[in-house]
């Protein structure tokens, strides 16, 4: 039995199994997990169990991976240790807690930590969410890669277990936008012992239960939710899992249709009920990717969110504040998973299409706990998840479930099967506002707008007392064609939905606004669909403060089309805007309002021929004539780049060269010009 006893007694009564293995919990303290030498000293302690290496902030708050994970260790009887944002050029932090005794586990962060470092056109961001003061430069690229690098040099013996959403998605071969390669799997690379995607918590306790009875890693090769390397001399073990091979990474490599089929194959077995165990040949290698891991029942994530959190930053940011913290300090999450299957989403391909929703009387107790807190104000920012009104909601039929592979469960249509029946969140909602010391409680995660149209009456309640003004929606887009390949529901449904809104919000006294978001250049979209979506803006007079351009994100359907120009699905060819001057006046036709982007909704209406549209008429996006702000700022462009050239900061400043193979350049004597 795996215990530790506490004199606190915040966390609910559960009693194992948890993924099998027998576990009694007794709450710890609540103080901050170890993340120095000399508070792992202070606890007594001479060595620890497992190093969490992280590239995020150590908050100790349930919204984050380090947290969730070490406090789950922890209260299983394990000595954590964080090792938050180490210096990676040397493995020296590595070193400090001395050799931990189980293994390391290492994740990038809560976020692939490319994407959170580079902007959509490959530029370095000014800030990073993760860390103190949203500083940038305390994560490297790829960091999975350089901290279990640093691990292996620090204690060459110690088991290195890779996880989070970097390695996840990228534990297959996988089209890199930032190199614009397709890459061999990240085990091939970063060469963990064992990596764990999708979300964390049965991986990491058994992990930790099964080296702590002294099996050895390559006994948990048969662990579902792990892949691992396989050497060349190797056998596949065997196993209960039926076996698909995909294409070798050689073919994906050189070939779009074997890059294809590998996503194909690969997205239709992640259903964990039904999914088959994968592999794919690297030369003489072989990656094996276990089918994942089953999702957690209610009394399992009641365990996992009810911890005892101080949610709040370590003390040792001190002001320095973290901006992600600052999002979610307030919020409370009530559920994961998402079945809309977004082609450019991650969510549903990390978390799963399986909702996993907590009980009503673990998320109150997590409020009436946020009441206690002097800082708290009164307000919940947000009681929600991936999408809020998909809690508790799941197929209605449990032996269909099981053999389903279905990849939407709402997409093109709503399947007649899945329940979608408002009344848990409807009862959730009320509730939660009732509690002493809460003045409001929002909801700004975003919902699924298909559904909240099936259920009047929540539509009623949201907008009467979950809205402060303005409500989070994604349409993502307006053309047919581009929505499909998204699996987002057709424009009718916003427009729909708008409407529904706007009459709920009226019926209370309110007068209430859609913030919706939408993308540029996802595959499919082309000039003229943008032209159409800039057109039912200006019609519905949405102003959208922020848009997205699209990134390829590892793994995901909507990268494969962007890599090879194809449906991975009909093997049918989707245009792909991939030029970074083609992206740029997509992305501008969504703020074509702006006078900064008048040259380039210009250059884009008169490539599509649309100069009808250029002119003082009513349905014009812009006039004949530059409006004074495009001009100075023009005029600024320009001094800028004049400046830099005369400086010669256009030659000392580095951006991000994914081609170039080095920062240097050749020295030597220039080649006279006609010669060989």
């Amino acid at each position: 039995m795996v215990s530790i006893s506490s004199q606190s007694t915040a966390l609910p009564q559960y009693r194992g199994p948890f993924n099998g293995i027998p576990f009694e919990v007794r709450a710890p303290d609540s103080t901050p997990l170890v993340t120095t030498k000399e508070e792992m000293e202070e606890r007594g302690w001479n060595q620890v169990d497992i190093v969490f290496v992280t590239g995020d902030a150590y908050i100790d708050h349930p919204s984050f991976a380090m947290a969730l994970l070490g406090r789950l260790l922890e209260a299983a009887g394990f000595k954590v240790a964080i090792l938050s944002q180490p210096d990676w050029r040397n493995c020296d932090a590595w070193k400090q807690f001395g050799r931990p005794r189980l293994f390391f586990a290492i994740s990038a962060g809560n976020m692939d930590s490319m994407i959170n470092k580079y902007t959509a056109n490959r530029k370095v961001r000014n800030d990073d969410a993760y860390s103190p003061g949203g500083k940038i430069g305390h994560r490297p690229d790829r960091a999975t890669l350089s901290y279990c690098q640093r691990s292996r040099e620090a204690y060459k013996d110690v088991p290195i277990i890779a996880g989070g959403v970097e390695a996840s998605l990228r534990r297959l071969s996988h089209y890199d936008y930032w190199s614009d390669k397709v890459k061999r799997s990240i085990l091939m690379d970063a060469k963990p012992d064992l990596l764990v995607f999708g979300m964390g918590e049965r991986g990491i306790i058994e992990i930790a239960h099964r080296l702590d009875q002294g099996e050895s890693v390559k006994d948990l090769r048969s662990m579902r939710g792990t892949a691992y390397r396989l050497g060349a001399k190797e056998e596949i073990p065997s196993s209960s899992f039926e076996t698909v091979e995909l294409p070798s990474y050689e073919d994906v490599e050189q070939d779009t249709l074997a890059f294809c089929e590998m996503t194909r194959i690969s997205h239709l077995e992640t259903n964990p009920l039904n999914a088959k165990r994968l592999t794919q040949l690297h030369g003489r290698e072989t990656i094996v990717a276990n089918p994942p891991a089953l999702p957690l029942n209610r009394d399992e994530m009641d365990l996992v969110y009810g911890l005892p959190f101080t949610r709040k930053p370590h003390p040792k940011y001190g002001k320095n504040k973290i901006p992600a913290f600052e999002v979610v300090k307030d919020s409370v999450q009530i559920m994961r998973g998402c079945f809309g299957g977004c082609t450019f989403c991650s969510i549903t391909a990390h978390e799963g299409r399986i909702i996993q929703s907590r009980s009503e009387e673990s998320v109150l107790s997590e409020i009436k706990k946020m009441t206690q807190d002097p800082d708290f104000k009164g307000i919940v920012s947000d009681i929600g998840g991936p999408t809020a009104n998909m809690y508790e909601m799941r197929c209605k039929k449990p032996e269909v479930e099981a053999i389903c592979k279905r990849l939407s469960c709402v997409h093109p249509t709503i399947c007649k099967l899945l329940d979608t029946s408002h009344k848990p969140i409807l009862s959730l909602m009320k509730k939660s506002r009732e509690i002493d010391g809460v003045r409001k409680v929002f909801v700004a995660s975003g919902i699924r707008m298909d559904l909240a149209r099936k259920d009047q009456e929540y539509l009623k309640e949201l907008a009467e007392h979950h809205v402060g003004g303005c409500l989070k929606v994604a349409p993502e887009h307006t053309d047919p064609q581009v929505l499909d390949y998204m699996k987002k529901p057709d424009k009718e449904d916003f427009v729909k939905f708008g409407k529904e809104f706007k009459k709920a919000s009226n019926s209370v006294g309110k007068k209430q606004y859609l913030v919706p978001y939408f993308i540029a250049s996802h595959p499919g979209s082309t000039l003229d669909s943008m032209i159409d979506l800039a057109l039912f803006l200006k019609h519905n007079h949405y102003k959208p403060d922020q848009v997205q351009d699209f990134v390829p994100s590892p793994f995901d359907i909507a990268a494969c089309m962007y890599h090879t120009g194809l449906d991975p699905f009909t093997k049918k060819p989707v245009p792909v805007a991939k030029h970074l001057r083609d992206r740029k006046l997509q992305r501008a036709l969504l703020q074509f309002f702006k006078p900064e982007n008048y040259f380039e909704v210009r250059k884009a209406l008169e490539q599509a021929g649309r100069k009808d549209l250029i002119g003082d008429g009513c349905d014009c996006l812009i006039p004949h004539k530059a409006p004074k702000e495009a001009i100075d700022q023009r005029r600024k462009k320009a001094q800028k780049e004049i400046t830099e050239q005369t400086s010669g900061d256009h030659i000392r400043s580095k951006g991000y060269r994914p081609h170039r193979k080095s920062a240097k350049r050749r020295s030597g004597k220039k080649r006279p010009k006609n010669q060989p």
